[in-house]
């Protein structure tokens, strides 16, 4: 089965560098509520950030808890990749709002850069814990350099005048699936995986939310799909944190 999954992986990522490069779509930074509100220019899509931080903060406090005969509550392997998780969602609350207050490319780089450090933090963990503590540990800064550079290249590929957003698209949208083939095919020692998989659902529904930015602001103008995306990814990590607590 991990051949699989390994195979599985592999060919995706063929798959998706032997597709045409995929540019970043003219129209991304123009939100549809761009509403200002206590001289806020973009003013929800700032402050909806605000539970990034809070969660954030929640999922560092559980990942460094410890039990009552004052051992861990995590094991060694899993600490790193799930203090790297948080301490990236804290990162993206201040790199989103910095973004949404005048949004282009290279504040978005800000943006996009401390949600890989979420994106690969999970997946390790995730490795660490179902498949093997050691390949968790060697995999991480691994993942953490892939990360990075799929923002760094995206950019760079930008500034030449042909955005490719192939590798960000990889370390996104990838580490969501291996994660949730993880799940799927290997055991835990933990009872806690509804947690788990209701984030990974609610990080979905974000990305709904994301697509439906202006058909949601166009049905009463009150909030857009945007903002509840922030909102939803923030619920997301609310679970994980959640999961950690109860351990």
């Amino acid at each position: 089965m991990r051949t699989r999954i390994l195979i599985g992986v592999a060919t995706a990522t063929l798959a998706m560098f032997l597709w045409p490069p995929i540019p970043q779509a003219p129209d991304y930074h123009v939100m549809a509520d761009q509403r200002t509100c206590l001289g806020m220019a973009n003013c929800l899509n700032v402050l909806s950030n605000l539970p990034f931080a809070i969660v954030g903060i929640l999922g560092l406090i559980a990942t460094f808890a410890r039990r009552r005969s004052h051992e861990p509550a995590l094991e060694r392997s899993e600490r790193l990749p799930y203090a790297t998780l948080f301490a990236g969602v804290i990162a993206t609350a201040v790199g989103s709002s910095y973004y949404h207050l005048a949004p282009d490319n290279a504040r978005l780089v800000w943006d996009r850069l401390p949600m890989t450090l979420g994106f690969m933090g999970l997946l390790t963990a995730v490795i660490a814990e179902r498949v093997d503590p050691q390949a968790g540990r060697r995999l991480f800064w691994p993942l953490i350099a892939l990360g990075a550079a799929s923002v760094l290249y995206w950019y760079w590929s930008e500034l030449r005048g042909s955005g490719d957003l192939r590798l960000y698209v990889i370390v996104q949208f990838g580490s969501l699936i291996v994660v949730t083939l993880i799940l799927a095919t290997f055991e835990s020692r933990y009872t806690d995986n509804p947690y788990l998989i209701a984030g990974l659902v609610a990080y979905g529904a974000a990305k709904l939310f994301e697509l439906a930015d202006r058909p949601i602001f166009a049905l009463g103008g009150i909030v857009s799909g945007h903002t509840l995306k922030h909102l939803a990814a923030a619920a997301a990590i609310a679970f994980i944190a959640r999961m950690l607590h109860v351990r």
